[in-house]
């Protein structure tokens, strides 16, 4: 059982009538629009999962972000910064790296490749049985698998939310937001859910603003938060820090800061899933690069900062050394009881309605995400290949329930979300630079990605694998207790990063090992996207298509964007800790950073100028 009869019985409700009627007009509003996109019927499974490729950036970049605004981001981050500190949201601030190397070098290819989901890129790519079992592969790992650990997080943190905040028992929690979320799904495809999302996000947003708002008025504002956090002795060592500093964390945290920021990042680099799955939806390239960088300021900054101040608040108004018993078990549940303890009523409702609505949108936009692989990367094209577009779409619909029900059994499983993010990290790292490669360089192969994510799960889950070994005593004691020391929580990120720097270098010598993809294939790949890169003796072949325009501007933007993202992300920082003078100066240069930055995605270099 997944929750505690210690968080069953924790806080009762407290919602009045005004926010149960704010909660339902909110809900029944979002459905009435479900049910109204739903008139305008899809034709195919192209219509339901990329909504015709004719949507624009800013609704697709903020679908994005909306996605991010689920229940279980905003409880995350509130319980590592009651634990660890501000600078314990690296563990997803560092991915803002990752975003803006897709938005100057992949958002483009991606919406050229003119693909349903990132798996129908690999035979694109590639030829030969060998990509038919990594595409089917792939959209099994990530359509089912990674998938569904991802909604189950989510789901947990629905539960957790809804025990809190509406009082309600974790099984019917979890019977009323899974119906609701499904109807949503079902009705609606995409073009539903990125239309929703734009009323999820807003409302959303306004309402965690609103809440850290409060919180600090509560407290006497952005200095007095800061001066009462320093003076209390439960607060942790070094929670004010937006980085990490050695004389607050041991040698080992440090490591793994770096080895986020300095490697990690590459992980999100590319793109993949449902934020690849909005850029194949958009009107054109511009508009994938544009949303890109909009999901990137939206997701990293905008969203983040409102729960860090109820993360730091709640030290104050919530004490460490007064939680109750279910609170120091689960530092998740301090969100929902900050909103409990601040907001009036009418604002509480409006807040839990975001929450749900917020809920509903991430499980629409991975039910869309995994729906696509098994239709369109599995059953299309490995068990029925020849059915009409209806039978498609109804199969579409199936594959949405049964995900769902998979996703329920994985909320079951799960105790923490952070921990669940952390062992995501490790598998997706494994594969980072291979999936990197294969834009620009010809030379990588199938079996050049069935070797990292192969050597990815087998590295991921070492643990096991030594457990069984000393089981039939095929390793002592002391051999199982040193392997399970490097599968420990603490030294995560480093292992993620030995498990990145392992599996490419063991993929890149089974590359050279074994024969290039087909000429035909490459020549195919190369003639529809058009890469830049390492594609001499394809390039050599079409001299008239290849893009000749320098990298230069592309570098330039990747790093003006980290300047931009990164000073707006620290100016909003400062100002909510009362550091004005730090944030006008943050500002200053983000501002110029980021004009520099929107220059430089105005003239890069697309399919209608090459």
């Amino acid at each position: 059982m997944i929750l505690s009869e210690n968080l069953q019985n924790s806080v009762p409700t407290g919602l009045e009538f005004l926010d149960w009627v704010v909660i339902s007009s909110y809900m029944m509003f979002s459905m009435g629009i479900a049910f109204f996109v739903a008139k305008h019927k899809s034709k195919n499974i192209n219509d339901f999962f990329v909504a015709g490729r004719n949507l624009p950036w800013w609704l697709l970049g903020t679908s994005i972000a909306a996605t991010w605004f689920a229940t279980d981001a905003p409880l995350a981050v509130t319980a590592l910064v009651r634990s660890k500190g501000i600078y314990g949201n690296w563990l997803w601030w560092y991915l803002g790296t990752g975003i803006l190397m897709m938005v100057f070098f992949y958002a483009k290819y991606w919406r050229r490749a003119e693909i349903l989901t990132d798996a129908e890129m690999i035979e694109l790519r590639y030829s030969g049985k060998s990509a038919s079992v990594l595409r089917g592969f792939t959209a099994g790992f990530f359509g089912i698998f990674k998938n569904c650990i991802s909604l189950g997080w989510v789901i947990l943190a629905m539960l957790k939310f809804s025990n809190i905040m509406l009082g309600w028992s974790a099984e019917l929690a979890l019977g009323i937001t899974l119906i609701f979320a499904l109807v949503h799904t079902l009705t609606s495809g995409i073009k539903g859910v990125v239309i929703l999302d734009m009323l999820h996000f807003s409302a959303g947003t306004i309402s965690t603003v609103i809440l850290a708002i409060l919180v600090l008025v509560k407290v006497g504002g952005p200095t007095e938060l800061a001066t009462q956090i320093a003076a209390r002795a439960d607060a942790p060592a070094g929670v004010l820090d937006m980085f990490p500093d050695l004389s607050h964390i041991g040698i080992t945290e440090m490591i793994s800061f770096v080895c986020l920021i300095g490697v990690l990042w590459l992980g999100q680099a590319q793109g993949d899933g449902y934020i690849v799955q909005r850029l194949f939806s958009a009107k054109n390239e511009k508009h994938a690069i544009k949303a890109s960088l909009w999901f990137a300021v939206a997701g990293v900054v905008i969203l983040t900062w409102p729960w860090i101040v109820v993360g730091l608040g709640s030290i104050v108004i919530l004490p460490i050394s007064e939680a109750s018993p279910a609170l120091t078990t689960d530092p998740e549940l301090i969100y929902p009881m900050m909103i409990n303890a601040v907001l009036p009523e009418g604002l509480k409702g409006l807040l839990v309605a975001a929450f749900m609505a917020a809920f509903m949108s991430t499980v629409d936009t991975h039910l869309c995400w995994g729906g696509s692989y098994m239709v369109n990367d599995i059953y299309k094209r490995f068990i029925n290949t020849k059915a009409n577009d209806s039978h498609y779409l109804f199969v579409s619909r199936l594959s949405i329930v049964i995900l769902m029900l998979l996703s329920a059994v994985a909320a079951w499983q799960m105790d923490s979300i952070a921990e669940a993010w952390i062992y995501i990290i490790e598998i997706v790292s494994g594969i980072a630079v291979i999936l990197m490669l294969r834009w620009f360089w010809w030379r990588i192969n199938a079996w050049s990605e069935i070797t990292s994510m192969i050597s990815a799960l087998f590295l991921a889950n070492g643990f096991l694998w030594i457990k069984w070994m000393h089981d039939f005593g095929l390793v002592n004691d002391t051999v199982l207790a040193r392997v399970n020391g490097w599968y420990q929580d603490d030294v995560a990120l480093i292992r993620a990063t030995v498990i990145l720097i392992l599996c490419t270098i063991i993929s890149l010598v089974v590359t050279f090992a074994t024969k290039p993809v087909d000429n035909d294939k490459l020549l195919s790949f190369y003639k529809k996207v058009r890469p830049k890169g390492w594609w001499g003796p394809i390039a050599a072949q079409v001299p008239e298509l290849v893009d000749t325009s320098s990298s230069r501007n592309s570098w330039l933007g990747f790093v003006f964007g980290i300047i931009f993202l990164n000073s707006l992300l620290f100016s909003v920082g400062h100002m909510v800790l009362g550091s004005y003078t730090i944030a006008l100066i943050l500002l200053v240069i983000g501002g110029i950073s980021g004009w520099l930055t929107l220059k430089l995605v105005e003239v890069a270099k697309t399919q209608e100028y090459l």
